[in-house]
């Protein structure tokens, strides 16, 4: 058997007896096979045979034998050929290369906590080193590794959420991947690691991304000799407290654009540049996105940048002090996201913003725009997210905007639009959340509303409409907020129909009629519910088979209720309970203190007829408690004491007795307190005076106290009200007081107080009711002077006391704000802070009220307009004419200055 050469042709020789023939004494086989492939699977046998003198089937035999040898013998050979050829066009990677990988692997843990996104797996597990048992040696097959197909040159790392965990500096082995093109460590934790400088070594790199990555510190300047760079994340690096903590300073962000001039995308959000954006990023012509969220960025906004040839991406939200404007945009633009939010961004929308046909997001929520919406944004054909809330546009809706059929969200809350109705809503059948909040809608609501089947939020709040309420048959729905409107009628059957609806805002309208609680146990996914503050009545249902929903919300004010719902006994999860304004009776139910305990943050079970507890608890249970009121009710028995991390308590108007217990001083994180009305007794505990760091407005007025007054104010504090009236406070008034710096109100009145005229008190310049009657109080009131000038004061009543001497002219020509009388609109004396609860944040007003004497009868003011200017100096032993300046002064309601003189210079309206 011969095989001949190289040709590709292997061809077969033997010399076989021609058993058989009686003709042939010996015969010549040729078998030749051509190989026209090298892969296994397209091998051909097409064969050229001759063959003398066969006959027999011995021939035959030995003959497709040597076929079967001869066919394993070329699959063989070619196989041999293809692993030869292969190995020729993908070369194994470098030695070098695969070692720095393995000692990068080695320098990290593989912790799943470090990678957010939840598809997340450590890429890096199954590399291997020459030995060991994985993916082999050969580092061009690791996953997330890419290799040059010529040279074996690593040139891709994409480890993006790889679950790696650890520091990184320059010494570590990437660094020595010289010929790197493409790197993203994204979205993996190098525990606030500095980007090292060795990162300028890899000279070849075309993209970087270390987004999410948990680097700090400034950006090394060597970054920016990478001049090939195209693609540029650095975004969303934070702290332990989700504070930016990567720095572009110094160098800055004008360094980085001078050097990186080939860049088409450029993201920096959330790092923090404290600078202005330099005007070099508009000669970045390759630029296609630029992302500068929550950068700090302040000054103006450079125009040019608008116009990039290239520009699609656009978003510098989240920089309060950042201005700009629109520019007049080109038909050319190929724009297609815009997001200004929460800049400072001014003007009018350019009518040449309907050119911007490639846009489909535009959101400007939260800047300072102007002037009408153009009629012109309803002529973008792709335009998806629309965002134009909280500005101050104004005018009327345009009707085009029914015309942007691909929108799937959409929001014009909060601007001073003309009154105007939906009429312009429904043939926007994509969107999926429609925010229209307190826009001055009125009207009823459309019923085109139905073709929205999508929509999974509908936000209407704080409008004018009115009517009934429609039927709504909108199945995706899971948030509704139709509250502060004026509909009336009963609530749809329809409404409890809507499966997946987890936010259900009803409260302050004028809806009618009953609502059964087993209508509740219908919504499944139902977390927060309010229908407070309507005509409503809520059936009782004490059925034990019912299901009802795991609550988060529940609000139920003034809904007549006689008694607690029994399905709240099976509630571990509410975060906030308001049952207040009803009619239940009778004292709390032991099982009160069972529900969520762990997760309560406010209760409000005020303006009922509570009478106290089944089990009085030493301390209430919620562990968690912000809120609780309690206020207008019957309550017996001593104070009840919240945990300590409530900052909001009130009980007032109810007849709990006794002494402050010592645990309430333990409420360090207090911002409100307000004991007044009940029937407490003796010393207020000297640990209260802490509450002073924290607390707003401290009420103790109405009650039995005794002893000298409390030494507040010893440190820095925020208290705007002190009421301590109707009491049996002794002494005299602490000097303390002076410290309290923003305090507004401070009523002393009705109590056993022997002292002189606390002129100090002047010194407080935010100090606008001064109420000391019916004390003890004595001597002359000394001369005014000009660190104690009392400038903000507009109320004082001094009445029934001991003082003497001259009226005090000289404080009543310097009380300017007595003399002011701006009212442009009716408005009262309040104390005003936000609560910040986990997932709430609840706006809170405290309303400041007093009790003075008006035409010799005893008034009670629930509450002051800001208006109102009295003076009280009656039932003294003051001598001499009234001063002048009072005869000159304006906007006072009332004067009573000496005994039986009443001078009313003049009335508020309600009084004419």
């Amino acid at each position: 058997m011969e095989m001949e050469g190289q040709g590709h042709t292997l061809k077969f020789m033997s010399r076989l007896p021609a058993l058989g023939c009686s003709r042939c004494t010996s015969s010549h086989y040729y078998i030749r096979i051509p190989i026209l492939a090298l892969k296994p699977s397209s091998i051909q046998f097409p064969f050229l045979l001759s063959i003398e003198n066969m006959g027999s089937t011995l021939f035959l035999f030995l003959f497709m034998r040597l076929l079967l040898l001869l066919s394993s013998f070329v699959l063989m050979l070619a196989n041999s050929h293809s692993s030869s050829s292969s190995s020729m066009q993908h070369p194994l990677c470098h030695d070098s290369e695969s070692s720095a990988l393995i000692q990068f692997k080695q320098s990290f843990l593989i912790d799943e906590h470090a990678s957010s996104d939840p598809s997340a797996y450590p890429k890096v597990a199954m590399w291997k080193s020459q030995g060991e048992e994985g993916e082999g040696s050969d580092c061009c097959s690791w996953d997330g590794v890419e290799c040059d197909k010529e040279t074996g040159n690593v040139i891709s790392l994409h480890l993006a959420s790889s679950c790696l965990y650890g520091s990184i500096n320059s010494s570590n082995s990437l660094f020595n991947l010289a010929h790197l093109r493409r790197l993203d460590l994204s979205d993996n934790d190098f525990n606030y690691s500095e980007i090292p400088f060795a990162v300028g070594r890899l000279s070849r790199l075309r993209s970087l991304n270390l987004s999410i990555s948990g680097f700090s510190g400034q950006i090394p300047m060597e970054l920016f000799t990478l001049s090939k760079l195209v693609f540029l994340d650095l975004s969303r690096n934070f702290d332990l407290w989700g504070n930016p903590s990567l720095k572009l300073q110094k160098p800055s962000l004008r360094n980085l654009v001078q050097n990186l001039t080939y860049l088409k995308a450029l993201h920096l959000s959330l790092v923090n540049i404290s600078s202005t954006i330099p005007h070099e990023l508009a000669n970045l012509s390759s630029l296609t996105s630029l992302l500068l969220k929550g950068c700090e960025l302040q000054g103006e906004f450079p125009m040019n940048i608008f116009q990039l040839p290239s520009l699609r991406y656009l978003s510098v939200r989240y920089n309060p002090y950042l201005t700009g404007y629109l520019p007049e945009f080109v038909e050319a633009s190929p724009l297609k996201m815009l997001l200004l939010e929460g800049t400072s961004f001014s003007g009018e929308l350019p009518t040449s913003i309907g050119r911007l046909d490639s846009l489909t997001e535009l959101n400007i929520h939260s800047c300072n725009f102007t002037g009408l919406v153009p009629a012109s944004l309803g002529h973008l054909p792709q335009l998806s997210y629309l965002d134009l809330s909280n500005n101050s546009f104004s005018g009327r809706i345009p009707s085009s905007l029914g015309n942007l059929t691909q929108l799937t969200y959409l929001s014009l809350s909060f601007n001073y639009f003309d009154v105007g109705s939906l009429a312009w809503l429904g043939q926007q059948t994509k969107l999926t959340a429609l925010n229209l909040r307190n826009m001055n809608l009125s009207g009823e609501i459309p019923s085109s509303l139905a073709n929205m089947s999508q929509l999974s939020k509908l936000g209407l709040e704080e409008n004018q409409l009115s009517g009934q309420l429609t039927e709504l048959y909108l199945t995706q729905l899971t948030e509704l907020y139709l509250e502060e409107n004026q509909l009336e009628g009963s609530i749809p059957s329809s409404l409890f129909e809507l499966i997946n609806l987890q936010y259900l805002y009803l409260h302050s309208n004028y809806l009618s009629g009953t609502v059964g609680f087993h209508w509740l146990s219908k919504l499944k996914n139902l977390t927060h519910i309010q229908l407070s503050n309507n005509r409503l009545s809520l059936l009782s249902y004490n059925s034990t088979n019912a299901t009802f929903p795991k609550f988060k919300l529940i609000g139920f004010n003034g809904c007549n209720l006689t008694e607690f719902p029994v399905f709240l006994r099976n509630q571990d999860e509410l975060e906030w309970l308001s049952l207040a304004g009803n009619n239940i009776h009778g004292p709390i139910p032991r099982w009160m203190w069972n529900i969520s305990r762990e997760t309560l943050l406010a209760l409000d079970l005020s303006g009922n007829f509570l009478t106290g507890f089944d089990q009085h608890p030493v301390v209430l249970p919620w562990s968690r408690l912000l809120r609780l009121g309690l206020a207008l009710n019957m309550l017996q028995g001593p104070l009840p004491i919240p945990p300590p991390s409530t900052f909001q308590y009130s009980v007032r108007r109810n007849k709990l007795s006794g002494k402050i217990p010592l645990l309430l001083c333990n409420m360090t994180s207090l911002i409100s307190l307000y004991l007044s009305s009940n029937n407490l007794s003796g010393k207020i505990p000297q640990c209260m005076a802490n509450f002073s760091k924290s607390l707003l407005v401290l009420d103790l007025g109405n009650n039995k106290f005794d002893g000298p007054i409390l030494e507040t104010c010893t440190v820095p504090n925020n208290l705007r009200v002190i009421d301590l009236s109707e009491n049996q406070f002794q002494g005299q008034i602490p000097r303390s007081l002076a410290n309290c710096v923003m305090l507004e109100h401070l009523t002393l009145g009705n109590n056993q107080i022997e002292d002189f005229f606390p002129f100090w008190l002047g010194a407080l310049p935010q100090l606008q009711v001064l109420i000391l009657r019916s004390n003890r109080f004595h001597g002359a009131i000394k001369s005014w002077h000009t660190n104690f000038k009392f400038p903000s004061l507009h109320i004082i009543d001094l009445s029934d006391n001991e003082f003497v001497g001259d009226l005090p002219y000289e404080y009543f020509q310097n009380w300017d704000a007595m003399k002011l009388t701006k009212e442009d609109s009716l408005q009262y004396m309040q104390a005003n802070t936000v609560f910040e609860m986990p997932g709430y944040i609840m706006p809170a007003n405290f309303i400041y009220s007093m009790t003075m004497t008006n035409k010799g009868m005893q008034r009670f003011y629930e509450k002051i307009p800001n208006s109102f200017k009295a003076i009280d100096f009656s039932g003294n032993n003051f001598k001499g004419s009234i001063p002048t300046p009072l005869g000159t002064s304006r906007g006072f309601i009332c004067s009573t200055l000496v005994a039986t003189i009443l001078l009313a210079i003049s009335r508020p309206p309600w009084q004419t």
